[in-house]
């Protein structure tokens, strides 16, 4: 190539470059001008997915059930047996097959054993807490919340629910625990409600007096 050839060349890409963001230019416009007016507002706030976001949302909630820990536990358990089975078969033959093999096997078994003990079956849903949790407190329930809790050291499931009495504002608090195997009332307290609610406009709290379980996600020893 000839140097009278280069700056042909150079000048060919060049122009080829410019057409291209020429071709680009309306939609880069627009979003800078879109950009532009987003900036005027001066107001920036995080927004949820809508399928995180739980504002609209009508409807019965339904906690998942606690026995889904049996699915890993269950895998823990095939990979532990089929390590040992491994090492049962090749022994110390094989060079990639050791006592650490073995090991690794027997942890896996017990891990996965104790998760299928863990993994209680959820037998009595929020709803049948709260029942339980109003007749322990002893006081008509207006507001009141469902979290569950994980008990001991076998990760017994157990609702805590705290609720207030139906009056406006509530006079009365209490919290009840109640085991989410066979629904027995475990312990429960109630007492005067201490907090200061005249800070909420009372037809609000008026309209939400009806009694919304929540869950959430808790442990316990």
């Amino acid at each position: 190539m000839t140097e009278s050839e280069k700056p042909a060349e150079l000048e060919n890409a060049a122009e080829l470059e410019n057409a291209l963001a020429l071709e680009d230019a309306p939609e880069l416009g627009d979003a800078a001008v879109k950009l532009e007016a987003d900036l005027s507002d001066g107001e920036f706030v995080d927004v949820l997915p809508e399928d995180l976001d739980l504002s609209g949302f009508v409807g019965p909630q339904t906690f998942p059930n606690n026995n889904r820990r049996r699915i890993p536990a269950m895998l823990y358990l095939i990979f532990g047996l089929g390590a040992v089975a491994l090492y049962a078969a090749k022994g110390e033959s094989s060079a990639l097959v050791n006592l650490g093999t073995l090991w690794a096997g027997v942890g896996l078994v017990a891990f996965g054993a104790y998760g299928m003990v863990a993994g209680w079956t959820l037998k009595v849903d929020e709803s049948d807490a709260l029942v339980s949790a109003s007749a322990e407190v002893g006081f008509p329930v207006g507001h009141a919340a469902a979290q569950m809790a994980w008990r001991g050291w076998l990760s017994r499931p157990t609702w805590r629910i705290l609720a207030y009495s139906n009056e406006n504002p509530p006079t009365k608090r209490g919290i009840v625990l109640v085991d989410g195997v066979n629904g027995a009332v475990i312990e429960g307290f109630s007492e005067e409600n201490p907090e200061d609610w005249t800070q909420f406009d009372p037809e609000d709290v008026a309209g939400a007096s009806l009694s919304v379980p929540a869950a959430a996600d808790s442990a316990e020893q």
